[in-house]
């Protein structure tokens, strides 16, 4: 999940807790891989460690197959939330799991994910705090602070393809919050990398950020991504064709450039993105009548919907941008969640959230394998019987 700038924390309910013991029963604990080479490249964590990432080989007929998976956990703004960052997982790979289960979309059982089970898949952690546009060259030595969000995001791919992901045949790139971020925005570059003729395509999970004013009616977002920007320097590595029309901070709002990426994307997102809410719409120090309902949407007055129907329409108003071509792929549930091709229970169990009969791994499957095309937008909450019920604090 994504955390404008404070350091995530995570609520085990009973629901989380049931899902870790099935992780833990059935799932696939990948160890981590340093990239040491790429520090001499200058591509490093904000403290000058090594990137990282976590890689389970695939086998059977997916040996020539990769998904290359980019974790979430927001961005830092500024000096001191880069700080802030700077000695935990979000920060420095000497603070991050040795290992970490695969699940959803990386899970290696077919019972659990139909399409990508036995392909190369790769999880890259996330260090740098700008969805890896970063690139100053400087270093602050009374911070030591560094910068370099777009040389980690090249060095892990040059090792990928290095490591055989030259003579792929698919390819998906995909990511979860500020990761679904980093797949839109690397998109048409990731395809760039791989092999003429490859079938390549990008996943956006819960990436489609979007530019609205908070309940206070300040732009908030817009001014916390221009914060980004500037601090990271990241105007160089976003879509030149929202950066040659807009300030660089705006072109962290997927709706801004979205239209003119080339390569086939899928963007998967819940109108309802409940980090959105509790982030964009409703920040932190907003008025406390918000509380209960930003963390349970089954706790909102019949006024405080209408606002969160509001955000939706605003949500959907802002996905028409990208046209309606049929290599796009769409699946917007009423679900008041955030990020959810991580998650077994969401991705592909019984139970799972469907659209038109469909769970989410059947539709990005049959949307990639080029089986059948889907572009679905979900009923107005609360009409969704099929959503999993989160209640955090």
């Amino acid at each position: 999940m994504a955390n404008g700038g404070k350091q995530l924390r995570v609520w085990c309910s009973a629901f989380a807790c049931a899902l870790l013991a099935l992780v833990q029963a059935d799932g696939l604990f990948v160890d981590i891989t340093y990239l040491d080479s790429a520090v001499a490249k200058g591509a490093v964590c904000l403290d000058g460690s090594a990137p990282a990432y976590h890689l389970a080989p695939g086998f059977g007929s997916g040996v020539n197959s990769w998904l290359v998976h980019f974790e979430g956990g927001g961005w830092c703004n500024n000096v001191t939330t880069c700080l802030q960052r700077m000695h935990t997982r979000l920060g420095s790979s000497k603070e991050m799991a040795k290992q970490v289960a695969f699940s959803g979309i990386l899970s290696d059982t077919p019972d659990y994910n139909p399409d990508f089970y036995n392909w190369n898949k790769v999880r890259v952690r996330y260090c740098d705090g700008s969805s890896f546009t970063g690139d100053k060259e400087e270093v602050d030595p009374s911070t030591n602070l560094h910068y370099r969000g777009a040389k980690v995001w090249k060095a892990v791919l040059e090792d990928l393809l290095a490591k055989g992901m030259d003579r792929a045949d698919n390819a998906l790139m995909s990511g979860c919050s500020a990761g679904g971020l980093t797949s839109i925005l690397h998109c048409d570059r990731f395809h760039q990398l791989l092999p003429v003729g490859a079938h390549v395509k990008c996943l956006s999970d819960a990436g489609f950020f979007i530019n609205v004013k908070d309940i206070a009616g300040e732009s908030h977002a817009a001014a916390f991504f221009s914060d980004v920007a500037t601090t990271h320097g990241s105007a160089k590595n976003l879509p030149s064709s929202c950066t040659s029309m807009l300030p660089a901070g705006m072109c962290f709002f997927p709706q801004n450039e979205v239209k003119q990426i080339q390569t086939p994307l899928f963007i998967l997102n819940a109108a309802y993105d409940s980090w959105q809410v509790r982030n964009i719409l409703i920040p932190g120090g907003s008025d406390p009548h918000w509380r209960n309902c930003k963390h349970d949407i089954s706790q909102c007055s019949a006024k405080q919907l209408e606002t969160l129907q509001g955000f939706r329409d605003h949500f959907l108003e802002a996905l028409e941008g990208q046209g309606s071509s049929s290599t796009r792929g769409l699946f917007i549930n009423s679900c008041f969640v955030h990020c959810q091709s991580e998650i077994q229970d969401i991705w592909f169990a019984p139970g799972s959230p469907v659209l038109g009969d469909k769970k989410i791994a059947n539709a990005v499957g049959d949307w990639f394998y080029d089986r059948s095309p889907f572009q679905k937008v979900d009923c107005p909450y609360p009409c969704d019987s099929t959503c999993p019920v989160f209640k955090t604090s």
